[in-house]
């Protein structure tokens, strides 16, 4: 199936039959994408009396409950609300789910203290467009095993608020990183990149979104894509999330 639209007084098709899926699987087990000591993603089945929930356990069908911290394992979206006093929630947030998104590749600068940082510098250097909706970032390298990785304890790569503040000046309002979080594991509870980006508490952006923890393989390249950004119906600040990139040709 293939559609036709319209973006920047251009036109353009895409092949919704070739998604390029940027999110992570959640997969039970030892080995598992998380992060901030969350506990395991993990099912089990429901026993009551006779009943078993298990085709594996020898029930007549699988009927499994899912124990997920949506922060802490696989790929998820949040809203303000992750840091706000007020409850604002992520089903209530993002009311529409089809963006132009472009795509760019970022390799973190070492500082002295040992962290590993994405600077204002480093984004300028990509991004010359104002009114750019939304971005994905992919950082370098890109290894495979970022698909199977405990983050915690681990002090990942994180976002200097003033390269977060320069995506909100270009009217950046989902932001889409392969990182467990866009500020430092340990920061004493500033949240400065957080709280740059929904411009939290001086004027919230309710509707502007953060997705984490997503893999974007290197056979896709930098550019821009049409993307798809699905959750589940939480009314919490949070959702585990299925990010697609379809190719953009224009016409």
């Amino acid at each position: 199936m293939k559609i036709q639209f319209q973006y920047n007084n251009q036109q353009y098709t895409a092949n919704l039959n070739a998604p390029i899926d940027i999110s992570q699987p959640l997969i039970e087990g030892p080995v598992q994408t998380k992060c901030f000591n969350a506990p395991d993603y993990k099912t089990e089945p429901v026993i009551v009396g006779d009943f078993v929930g298990s085709t594996q356990m020898g029930g007549v069908l699988n009927f499994l409950n899912v124990s997920i911290n949506p922060h802490g394992n696989g790929t998820h979206t949040e809203c303000v609300g992750h840091i706000a006093k007020e409850k604002y929630t992520i089903n209530k947030a993002l009311k529409t789910f089809h963006f132009i998104a472009k795509l760019i590749s970022v390799k973190p600068i070492n500082l002295d203290n040992g962290d590993f940082l994405i600077t204002k510098a480093q984004i300028a250097e990509k991004i010359q467009e104002n009114n750019l909706e939304t971005i994905v970032i992919r950082t370098l390298p890109n290894e495979n095993k970022k698909q199977q990785r405990n983050y915690s304890g681990t002090n990942p790569t994180y976002f200097d608020h003033a390269a977060i503040e320069f995506l909100v000046q270009k009217g950046v309002k989902h932001l889409l990183t392969d990182l467990p979080s866009v500020d430092r594991e340990e920061d004493g509870g500033k949240l400065l990149s957080h709280r740059a980006f929904w411009q939290y508490p001086e004027n919230p952006r309710i509707e502007c979104t953060i997705t984490e923890l997503i893999y974007v393989s290197n056979e896709t390249t930098d550019g821009t894509y049409l993307l798809n950004l699905q959750i589940s119906s939480f009314e919490i600040d949070v959702s585990p999330s299925k990010p697609v990139l379809y190719k953009m040709t224009r016409i």
